[in-house]
């Protein structure tokens, strides 16, 4: 690689959490408190990725706020129960800690559930940044939330990668200068993010350290 990449920065949920079930359930249970029958699981897959307050305002701009608390709410509470882990995110991520990467987390979640998620998945100690849906005033795939993780860690966008699950996280990289990834694991599939052009797709997690040139063992 040309540029020596020193940072990674991270989607979270469906990138390093499997959190799909969970925001499907949490969906649905939405809105069908609003439209019984209306919403199938293919119809919500959609929704994954913008900030909740868009979508919810997308269906009904009055209710939006409610309807948002609403899916907060369930979410919280189903948590744990539905959170699953994606194979060889959590020793990868070891792994290019010890190397001495930065790593950086960039989401359009609340900081309090990313946190949350973290410790489920005792992914604590490798994070440097956290930078949450209420650190910033535009969400991706404006750059504002990649600029401001690379501006905390002390990082260039041309040494970085956003890594994620969705086309607002490509866009993002792009749009603040980093390289992109997209993971072939993502709910909407690997077809869906080849369309955005990412610089990598990996297959699975232990594909990054091959690319930033640490060889799994």
């Amino acid at each position: 690689m040309k540029n020596r990449i020193t940072t990674l920065l991270f989607d979270f949920d469906g990138t390093l959490i499997d959190t799909n079930e969970l925001i499907i359930q949490s969906f649905l249970y939405t809105l069908n408190a609003y439209y019984p029958g209306r919403y199938s699981r293919g119809d919500v897959l959609i929704f994954n990725g913008p900030p909740l307050i868009d979508t919810f305002a997308s269906i009904d701009p009055e209710r939006a706020e409610e309807m948002t608390a609403k899916y907060r709410a369930y979410n919280i509470q189903q948590h744990d129960a539905l959170v699953k882990e994606f194979p060889g995110v959590y020793d990868t991520i070891k792994m290019l800690k010890e190397h001495r990467f930065k790593l950086g987390i960039v989401s359009t979640k609340m900081k309090g559930t990313i946190m949350k998620g973290m410790k489920l998945a005792k992914l604590e100690p490798f994070f440097d940044v956290v930078v949450a849906l209420d650190d910033v005033k535009k969400a991706k795939p404006d750059p504002e939330p990649v600029q401001k993780a690379l501006r905390l860690l002390g990082s260039k966008p041309e040494e970085a990668i956003m890594i994620g699950d969705n086309y607002h996280d490509i866009e993002a990289g792009k749009n603040a200068g980093t390289l992109s990834a997209g993971v072939a694991w993502s709910a909407k599939g690997r077809a869906f993010l080849e369309q955005y052009n990412p610089d990598f797709m990996l297959e699975t997690m232990p594909d990054l350290a091959e690319i930033v040139g640490v060889h799994v063992k």
